[in-house]
This record gives C-alpha cells, structure tokens and sequence, in this order.
C-alpha cells in the first residue's frame, strides 16, 4: 500500500515515492517539529484475538478505509509521491526491490496493498503484466485515472487482501508488496494464505519493509533512545487530527495499526506453504524513523552511532512448493 503513517517523505534512491512507517515514529518526528504535542498509545497492550476473514468486512479494517480514502488525495497532491515525475517516465520502485526480484519480463505480478499504483505501473514498465490490489476505493478510482492517463494496460482491483479470492480468481508468476505494508494487518495467517493461493506452483513471493525492531524504540530528548514500545503483536488505535507521512494536511479519521515480530511473520509464511528462499535484513532504512538519522548521498537513512546495532529493514523472497496443495489455499 505503500503501505503507511509519517510525515517523512521515501528517499530518492533511485525515486522518490514515499514509503509507509511503522508506528508513527516519523509522524511524531513531524508532529514534533511542528511544535504539537504528541499523543501516545499507552504500552503493553495485550495481544487481539485473531479474527477469521469472511464477509463482511471486518470493522477494524472499514474504520481504516475511511482513513485512507481521506489520504490518498493528500499524498497524490504531495511532492512526496511525485506524480507528475512518475507520469513523465520516471520508475518510482528502488534498485533494492529490482534486484531481489529480478527480471520481470513477460511474468504476470500481483500487488497486493498498492495505494494508487504507482510502483504497480513501475512493474508494467519494466515488463511485466500487473496487477494491483486496494481496498481504498479512492486509491484505486485513482490509480484507473493515472493508468488511463499514461495509456497503461494495468488492471486494478478493489479488495482488502484477505476477500480477494472472492473477486480474483488467478494464480501470479510473482506476489510482491512493500514498504508499511505489515502494520495494516490484524491477521498475518490470512495474508499469508492469500499470497499463496494466488502464486502459481514454484511462484515467489517478495516482501521488502521496515523491521518490527526499529519499531521497539524512542528517541529520548538528550538524543539517545529507549525501547519504548513492544516488539510483539499488538493492536494500537490512533485518533486522527495528525498528518500523513506525505503532505502537510491534517488526517482527521482515526486508524488502527498492528506490530507484527519477524518471526510471526516468516511462520505465517511457511505455515501457507512457502519456501523462503532468503530472509535479508539491513541496517538502513527508507525513511526518518527517528529524528537523530542522517540521510546518505544513497537515499537512505540512518543512524549516526553504532548504526549496525539496530536492524532497519528486512526483505523476504519466498517460493510456494509446487506440491503445497492445502485446502485452504486452493482457489
């Protein structure tokens, strides 16, 4: 979705589309800066009950739809985003998640979580044929206008990830999302069985995004931090009234976010039936998550000291066994 929740723009390393936070840490970083005062949700909150995903929507989810529909019009208007950039030719995906993937010419990809598409298109430019997944109807209403504009042959659908096999009935040479995508998501093992029931057999799967343990800690006001905030899965609901991680105005809907640990995630992979091929992790990261980080001449940011002490960013590319034939994961 491109994926998320700060005010911090993506870094140009190669574009400049904004990326999607976890937990509000460049959001308070702006909220800072502008002199507001920050509300925080309050710490050890116990883990929510997982919630089977069958019509209709769950509440959680059209309380964030609303969200997003009020933010798309705000980042598609910020210079974060670049629109007119990307309508103009230029690709908005980084050199990091091309090379993981790999060539894409002639396969058929899957975006799940695309926002308005953006990266999506990018895909198509590079040869693939795409499909993107949203569940804001303004995103994808507004991806179709961009796609229509350029003269692309994208199909995008509207859909939250875990009732998309009811309106998408294809299996994808690749799934991949990226960047504050995890952090929407009450139920990683309902995520997990819709990447693989839409993979064809030996089909990857790729996932680039900030790790779970940038999210652990707070900048204190000396200028060090402190762990802060849980690891493990939680459910934080925020009430609006702050701005978006692109633009300058005001989100006024409230949202609810999830943590998820690395290895919740990678279990609910395996448990779908996927091999994962690598699990990478990187000690920089794709925008501000706190306001000590120093941006380098590549576009990414990070920390000043000791840097490689804390793990910013972790890719994953997976594979669904060809012979990963569960029911639940049949179409």
């Amino acid at each position: 979705m491109g994926v998320t929740r700060a005010s911090s723009p993506r870094p140009a390393a190669g574009n400049s589309t904004p990326v999607s936070p976890l937990w509000e840490k460049a959001r308070a970083s702006a909220v800072l800066r502008a002199g507001r005062p920050r509300s925080q949700p309050p710490r050890n909150m116990p883990p929510q009950a997982r919630i089977p995903y069958n019509a209709p929507m769950d509440a959680r989810l059209q309380t964030n739809r609303i969200n997003w529909n009020e933010r798309t019009p705000v980042h598609a208007a910020s210079d974060s985003y670049g629109v007119d950039g990307f309508k103009a030719g230029r690709l908005t995906l980084k050199e990091l998640e091309r090379r993981e993937v790999g060539d894409v010419s002639g396969k058929t990809l899957l975006h799940l979580q695309c926002h308005f598409g953006l990266d999506t298109m990018s895909w198509e430019r590079l040869g693939a044929t795409v499909t993107g997944v949203d569940f804001s109807d303004a995103a994808i209403a507004l991806a179709k206008s961009l796609r229509d504009e350029i003269g692309s042959l994208a199909r995008f659908i509207l859909s939250d990830v875990y009732r998309l096999s009811d309106v998408l009935d294809e299996r994808f040479d690749i799934v991949f999302t990226s960047y504050g995508v995890l952090c929407w998501l009450p139920d990683l093992d309902g995520w997990a069985r819709t990447v693989s029931r839409h993979l064809k057999p030996d089909g990857a799967f790729y996932i680039v995004e900030h790790h779970p343990m940038l999210s652990v800690f707070e900048q204190t006001p000396d200028g060090g931090l402190e762990m802060a905030y849980d690891y493990f899965h939680r459910q934080i609901r925020f009430e609006g009234g702050e701005p978006s991680y692109a633009g300058d105005a005001p989100i006024e809907s409230p949202v609810y976010e999830w943590s998820h640990g690395l290895g919740e995630i990678v279990t609910a992979l395996i448990s779908a039936g996927l091999r994962i091929e690598f699990l990478h992790e990187f000690a920089f990261c794709g925008y501000r998550a706190h306001p000590m980080m120093e941006r380098g001449a590549d576009g990414w940011w990070r920390f000043p000291e000791r840097n490689e002490s804390i793990p910013q960013m972790f890719s994953i590319r997976a594979r669904r066994a060809p012979d990963a034939v569960r029911p639940e994961n049949r179409l």
